[in-house]
């Protein structure tokens, strides 16, 4: 796995076939170009592998000056298709989404007044990394069986984990762990040839 760098984009072009693609659709749009200026960062299922068809493209921005920042989207990528943008508060956090259509890939551009490596798509999708890194090709091939069954990203890998509660409450407190700790935890769930799906499918 081409392992997800940050706001350098080089690791898509040592990545999959799919990586290669959004690596070049990201260029010819400049879809990070034109938004340089809020640290853009490509989070989600394409950086580890595990897309599925009607996979979102997910950038992440910090953002201060929402007024500003929603007439750039507005300038930039209001003429793609399907776009539209939403403004809200979530527990006190002013929070603005646009999403659009590039070419054939469905893209949501996210901000937060919070520093991207600080975010929870971030710090998400680095955890998934390092799990997807310690725990191999089935629990990857696992993560994608279940997502095509309808679950969203982070319940399927708190599914397999064996996570109770709000799967992304404790996906977020497994981004503290260290390699060493989440492979003492879990370990155990997956010494067998292969991920046991049995009773998760929806």
């Amino acid at each position: 796995m081409a392992f997800p760098d940050g706001e350098d984009l080089d690791y898509l072009k040592r990545g999959t076939p799919v990586q290669r693609e959004v690596y070049h659709l990201i260029q010819r749009y400049a879809l990070c170009g034109l938004l340089r200026a809020y640290h853009p960062v490509l989070v989600g299922t394409v950086p580890l592998e595990i897309q599925i068809p009607g996979s979102d493209l997910d950038l992440i921005c910090e953002v201060h000056d929402f007024a500003c920042f929603a007439d750039d989207l507005r300038r930039h990528f209001g003429h793609f298709p399907e776009f539209r943008l939403t403004r809200r508060q979530v527990l006190g956090v002013e929070r603005i989404k646009a999403n659009f259509f590039c070419e054939n890939w469905p893209v949501e551009v996210f901000a937060q007044p919070i520093p991207v490596h600080r975010q929870n798509g971030y710090r998400h999708m680095m955890v998934e990394a390092r799990l997807l890194h310690l725990f191999g090709e089935d629990f990857k091939r696992a993560v994608i069986r279940l997502k095509q069954c309808g679950f969203k990203t982070e319940p399927a890998f708190a599914a397999l984990l064996g996570l109770e509660g709000d799967p992304y409450l404790r996906m977020l407190e497994l981004a503290d762990w260290s390699d060493e700790e989440l492979a003492a935890k879990f370990t155990s769930r997956f010494a067998g040839d292969k991920v046991d799906l049995s009773n998760m499918e929806k």
